[in-house]
């Protein structure tokens, strides 16, 4: 493993994405253990894609455009659902006073679905991998897997920190009504915007 792999990994975690949207707007609503149930289902909706990459099946969804249009459709969907959850009271992404804790298995099992049903994950795995293998085809498999373990560990981690540190601003946001408000809707705008540039992704 090399420090230009880190450092590579390390800047795409690190860069705010869907994940890191959901994990921040779930922390505000609902704390820290919650941030850490998000950012472990997160993380759990790299493997998919990971595998795919390591057994090749991301090739045959980034040559496949009915397959590619189907996974990214659903992601589109899945994200104007989560902005709606934003904006709706009781929703749940809003951030309120009097939010109730969800189970963390749902907070994982939504977190995970919105990298599960973004297929340019499986692509991107299949970019970054193979150029930081050692070349040798007998170690491939053990390479990628090892690099792709490296890579959702980064992620858990840093995407706990993001979550920790929304938690932290959580009560000075929840005692002003017009900074909620401000959260639910700007959550709510990225949200779709993040689904509108998902639907002019091409598989090619």
């Amino acid at each position: 493993m090399s420090l230009q792999f880190l450092l590579t990994a390390f800047v795409v975690v690190i860069a705010p994405g869907t994940g890191v949207l959901y994990t921040l707007a779930i922390s505000l609503g609902q704390g820290r253990r919650a941030a850490l149930w998000a950012a472990l289902g997160c993380t759990f909706g790299i493997v998919p894609h990971l595998a795919a990459a390591i057994l090749g099946l991301a090739a045959l969804l980034h040559t496949s455009a009915l397959l590619f249009t189907a996974v990214k459709w659903a992601g589109v969907a899945y994200l104007l659902y989560l902005a709606w959850q934003s904006l709706r009271a009781g929703g749940a992404l809003a951030v309120s006073e009097d939010r109730t804790a969800e189970p963390g298995i749902r907070i994982a099992r939504r977190g995970a679905l919105i990298n599960i049903l973004n297929p340019k994950l499986s692509v991107f795995f299949l970019a970054l991998l193979p150029p930081f293998l050692s070349g040798n085809p007998a170690t491939a498999t053990l390479e990628m897997t090892t690099l792709g373990a490296i890579f959702m560990a980064l992620t858990f981690v840093v995407f706990v920190g993001y979550g920790l540190l929304a938690a932290e601003a959580r009560d000075r946001l929840l005692a002003s009504a017009r900074a909620m408000r401000w959260l639910n809707r700007s959550f709510a705008t990225l949200f779709a915007a993040l689904a509108g540039r998902l639907a002019l992704e091409r598989a090619g």
